[in-house]
């Protein structure tokens, strides 16, 4: 396998780079085309809570030279790449004068950990279902079965989610509505705050294992249709090895690595699909807060939470990309 070479890696890094770079370009010239000015949205919100702005060409003079919206544009984009350099994304128009990078933080753990959960369940489980599909020895059973279970996964994440929220929490009340955890538990590092956390995010990751994981059983099943008949499956017959043996040593092993290519470049999908889950289950995480973000063109925030949720997914592509060759030996980096 051997280390990576520096110059794979150099044009590895540059590629990520340069993906960010043109996200955040986009990022950044998306809200402009609006002729909404943010300054005239925090100024509006202003007026409607007090009934009126007493200096209100002040404030709004105020508030334009703190957003930057006086300077020229391109000095706009300068300020606005050093910022996101540094993780500073403005101050929230809808929560003034909170950070954007305050909201993100109290957000992030949530999202990471809903994706990670429900990502790993999905790949294992898709990819798994997929091979039983293909293997000669599976039951008959299990060949009904996993293409019937399938159907859910036609349907948008947020109408599985509301699917299950209406049979397991409204009727049968196994779970609870909405939250991220209970009301009258305190966050902190304790096995009561961390159940709940788990029954709480259960809905939510089962909503979206059970609409994505048939993508996974049929890139799978085709992959291991191609693997059954190659020379060294038959060879590991041949000699007698265990049949769950060489399902797993010479078939799953050798089909599964387009999967694990489809799967970082899945993983921008799966956050999108994940947005909408947040909302409706009022999950304290990215998906609720740019929903939310949305709604009250909250731009600071809006493009706070699109930059970190294309970060993670330009991430997940270079960690996969870098790894692939030590999943497949065969595979050089040169």
């Amino acid at each position: 396998m051997g280390r990576i070479p520096r110059a794979y890696l150099i044009n590895r890094l540059v590629t990520l780079f340069l993906t960010i770079w043109i996200a955040a370009t986009l990022i950044w010239i998306i809200p402009r085309l609006s002729p909404v000015d943010p300054a005239d949205i925090m100024l509006g919100r202003m007026a409607a809570g007090a009934g009126s702005v007493e200096g209100a060409d002040q404030i709004l003079a105020q508030l334009r030279e703190n957003f930057g919206l006086d300077d020229p544009l391109f000095i706009q984009y300068l300020k606005y790449l050093w910022a996101t350099i540094r993780f500073d994304f403005g101050l929230s128009t809808a929560s003034f004068p909170t950070p954007v990078a305050a909201l993100v933080a109290n957000a992030l753990p949530w999202t990471i950990g809903l994706m990670l959960i429900s990502v790993t369940i999905t790949f294992i489980i898709g990819n798994l279902l997929g091979a039983l599909m293909v293997w000669e020895r599976s039951p008959n059973l299990v060949k009904v079965a996993i293409p019937a279970a399938m159907v859910f996964t036609s349907i948008p994440p947020i109408l599985s989610g509301l699917l299950l929220m209406w049979i397991f929490a409204a009727q049968l009340q196994w779970f609870p509505l909405t939250g991220a955890y209970g009301i009258f538990v305190e966050p902190g590092w304790t096995w009561e705050f961390i159940q709940s956390v788990l029954y709480h995010g259960f809905l939510p990751a089962l909503s979206i294992v059970v609409v994505t994981f048939g993508f996974w059983a049929l890139g799978m099943r085709g992959l291991m249709i191609t693997v059954q008949g190659e020379d060294y499956t038959k060879l590991a017959e041949a000699k007698g090895l265990k049949p769950r043996y060489i399902l797993y040593r010479y078939m799953i092993r050798n089909a599964i690595l387009p999967q694990i290519t489809a799967f970082a470049l899945k993983i921008g999908l799966l956050v999108a699909g994940q947005v909408l889950v947040e909302r409706i289950f009022a999950y304290n995480g990215m998906g609720k807060l740019l929903y939310d973000a949305i709604l009250d063109q909250d731009f600071p925030v809006i493009q706070g939470v699109s930059f970190v949720i294309i970060l993670m997914t330009a991430l997940a592509v270079f960690l996969v990309d870098l790894l692939y060759p030590f999943v497949d030996p065969r595979v050089k980096h040169e």
